[in-house]
């Protein structure tokens, strides 16, 4: 059997997450039928990450195990011509057996992308949140300075967050204004659930001005969830990235149209 990674966009909109449910449609549902329809044969993928209800992904990452003779190409179109035209194979790659897209990888990043005008978009509904205030930036990167690094973020894990530790190490965190346009860019070596989405809904808190940039210093130090702002709305919300190392040869990037701020948002005017 040869294993078999993969990478796939999608729009979360019309989906209940990445991980397959009994009563409700997934991605990862709908990916294992389409492989499986190309192999001839029934397919498990196991992906980088799950994905909550309504997030998109611009680069998640997937494996699987198949005997079929199929070409990477032939899996890539295959598989597409599957696939509902929400979710789409990026690429295909056949990778060593002890390659696994979970705990091989070692990092991911996210972007969360802010609609910042008067007016709501038709356009960029469910693929951005939308923020009618007017948010400052500078404040917003003075907090996100506060996060960055090794610490504890049980502030910032949701109440069913099952992992064992709520330590993780933030790596970058970003915030910059493009147009009408305020982009998130966050990396660590792994998140609690809700993290990043609760991440951003500090940030948009302290944009608004309503509260100074050292509450998030003092979110980190208190360690109660119950006294941080809202969790931001899921629709702005993107697995942008999952960083493997170089020996597996996965593609480092997209072929895909780019915006000049890098986020699909911003095609949507």
């Amino acid at each position: 059997m040869a294993r078999i990674a993969v990478g796939l966009e999608y729009d979360g909109s019309s989906f209940a997450g990445w991980q397959r449910q009994v009563d409700a449609p997934s991605v990862q549902e709908v990916l294992q039928a389409a492989l499986a329809a190309v192999c001839n044969h029934p397919v498990e993928v196991t992906g980088a990450g799950r994905t909550d209800a309504g997030v998109h992904a611009r680069d998640q990452v997937a494996h699987f195990e198949s005997d079929a003779a199929r070409a990477e190409r032939a899996l890539l179109l295959g598989t597409n011509s599957n696939l509902p035209s929400a979710v789409a194979l990026r690429w295909v790659r056949f990778v060593p057996d002890h390659f696994h897209a979970r705990y091989s990888a070692q990092a991911r990043s996210y972007r969360y992308c802010i609609l910042n005008r008067g007016a709501r978009s038709a356009l960029a509904c469910g693929r951005t949140a939308f923020v009618y205030q007017p948010l400052q930036v500078e404040p917003m990167i003075e907090a996100a300075r506060m996060l960055i690094g090794l610490h504890d973020f049980s502030a910032f894990r949701a109440a069913e967050c099952q992992a064992r530790s709520p330590v993780r190490d933030l790596r970058q965190l970003t915030v910059q204004r493009v147009g009408d346009f305020v982009l998130l860019e966050v990396t660590a070596n792994a998140f609690l659930h809700h993290m990043v989405r609760n991440i951003a809904g500090l940030l948009i808190h302290i944009g608004r001005g309503e509260a100074r940039p050292a509450l998030a210093a003092e979110l980190l130090a208190g360690r109660d969830r119950r006294l941080a702002p809202a969790t931001a709305p899921a629709a702005g919300l993107y697995l942008w990235r999952v960083h493997y190392p170089a020996v597996f040869g996965l593609p480092d990037d997209s072929d895909i149209m780019r915006s000049p701020a890098g986020c699909p948002a911003d095609l949507m005017g």
